[in-house]
């Protein structure tokens, strides 16, 4: 008996039987295109085959290049740094507890750690209202919450402070919106005090009059890269075309489209407008009218983010505020290194300005491969964190002794210039201009390895060379002139035009 094939094998078999006719056409007239091709090369001259395998090569490869261009993974813009990786709570409370037990004035990171914790314990979901200044921030506020309880964070200024408005949601949320000063002020405090309070948020509104400038996008891509909900409040909509609204609106989510927590939504905190109002008798008159509020769009973004996973909310809040914790700790850190290796460098420079004035012969081997700047070295190291014995300290000290001997000339002749400024020095040895100009090579040897520590983490003798020529051009008047003071008091010299530098 014959089987019933469906009809729709049968489509289907015809189909695939079309398509396979026609890629046997395609490949038979690709080889007789391609036998002819090389037919006609065949008989060509040399220099035509040449230019036109040159020809093809040039093709395929800027058809390769285009396509590697569509393809290729995106860079992140470069304004915009990729947001630190934050510590874990114990890894930070490790290192503050570190930095507290060296003496350091961790006050700031103390004070971020306490905010933190009260939050966590009043239930609170904190709102961080930023912008520009003038964008209608305090008047969205208004708006948004007209009998909202005010409390002015103590932490801030009388003028322009951060104002904290306190209300329940219509879902019975108790929600903080913080009014914090504008952005971009001349001085940047502002900014660094409205970047922090919204990294201490749960939910951030970001509040904008219109298009975005490029500080404008950075601002906001910075603030979303840190994965917390983010809201653009498109303020002052009554002043725009639909279609305007609609382009800016479409602008902000295409430079802010990785970022999945960003919303855009349209709003009008009420305005001012004039109408003229003309009578039967044909007086004019100029009448202001104000506009009502708009704001639902935002409410409803801010409702619906609150409803979401409020675990998530606090985790990305904890997130943001221990980085912003661990940058005010490393600055702490850095400030307490900066000033322990200045004393460091100043004292051994002192040391090796007396020692190479009592020395016979002063000469480089005092200064660098003596015992003062093999001890500076490991002080330097304790002072940064560096194990001692991963520095060849003797190779550190040998390649800074060439670099330094270069730029000797130059410090000789500095350091007998800085002597002019102080009436009488030309009475003394010549020996004193010699242990001027080698305390300014075991300054600048100090400086470097400071800086070297700092930036690498650790003592790369080449790499210390190189910045020992950056340090050996910044500011050798000045600090010839004072090493001048003090090998001129040592020697006994005219101390009164010595206190007079």
């Amino acid at each position: 008996m014959a089987r019933n094939i469906p009809p729709l094998r049968l489509l289907v078999a015809a189909g695939l039987s079309l398509v396979l006719a026609l890629l046997l056409l395609v490949l038979l007239y690709v080889t007789d295109m391609a036998l002819t091709v090389w037919q006609k090369l065949a008989e060509a001259p040399a220099v035509f085959v040449i230019g036109y395998a040159l020809s093809l090569m040039a093709v395929a490869a800027g058809g390769v290049f285009i396509i590697w261009r569509l393809v290729r993974p995106r860079r992140p813009p470069r304004d915009v740094a990729a947001p630190p990786v934050p510590p874990t709570e114990d890894e930070l409370r490790q290192e503050l507890a570190s930095a507290q037990e060296r003496g350091m004035d961790a006050t700031a990171t103390v004070a971020e750690m306490a905010t933190l914790e009260q939050r966590r314990a009043s239930g609170e979901v904190h709102v961080a209202l930023f912008g520009e200044v003038s964008t209608g921030k305090s008047a969205l506020v208004r708006a948004l919450i007209p009998d909202a309880t005010t409390q002015v964070d103590p932490r801030s200024g009388t003028t322009r402070r951060i104002e904290r408005h306190v209300w329940r949601s219509a879902a019975g949320d108790r929600l903080v919106l913080v009014d914090m000063p504008g952005v971009n002020e001349p001085d940047g405090t502002l900014t660094e005090l409205s970047t922090d309070e919204a990294l201490r948020a749960h939910v951030v509104i970001y509040v904008c009059d219109g298009d975005l400038t490029r500080d404008q996008y950075a601002e906001l891509r910075n603030l979303a890269a840190f994965g917390k909900p983010l809201i653009v409040a498109l303020n002052k909509m009554d002043r725009y075309s639909a279609h305007d609204l609609a382009l800016v609106s479409a602008r902000i989510r295409e430079r802010t489209g990785r970022h999945a927590g960003v919303d855009v939504v349209r709003v009008s905190a009420g305005s001012e407008q004039e109408v003229t109002v003309v009578y039967p008798d044909g007086r004019e008159e100029i009448r202001r009218r104000r506009l009502p509020a708009d704001v639902d769009a935002l409410r409803d973004a801010l409702q619906e983010r609150i409803d979401g996973d409020g675990e998530a909310l606090d985790e990305l809040r904890d997130a943001a505020v221990f980085v912003l914790a661990k940058r005010k700790l490393d600055q702490t850190v850095k400030r307490h290194r900066d000033e322990a290796s200045g004393a460091v460098v100043g004292s051994y420079t002192r040391k090796a300005v007396v020692g190479a004035m009592a020395a016979v012969s002063p000469g480089m081997d005092i200064i660098i491969q003596g015992y003062l700047g093999v001890g500076m070295v490991k002080e330097l190291c304790r002072i940064y964190d560096v194990p001692v014995r991963e520095v060849d300290v003797d190779q550190v000290l040998k390649n800074a002794t060439g670099r330094a001997g270069k730029a000797l000339p130059v410090a000789l002749a500095i350091a007998g210039n800085s002597l002019k400024a102080f009436p009488g020095a030309g009475t003394l040895a010549g020996g004193v201009t010699h242990a001027v100009a080698y305390g300014l090579m075991f300054d600048s040897l100090g400086r470097a390895i400071s800086r070297t520590l700092e930036t690498r983490g650790a003592l790369p003798p080449a790499v210390v060379s190189r910045t020992l020529e950056e340090v050996l051009g910044e500011e050798l008047e000045t600090r010839a002139r004072r090493l001048a003071k003090v090998a001129i008091q040592k020697t006994g010299g005219d101390d009164k035009a010595a206190g007079n530098a």
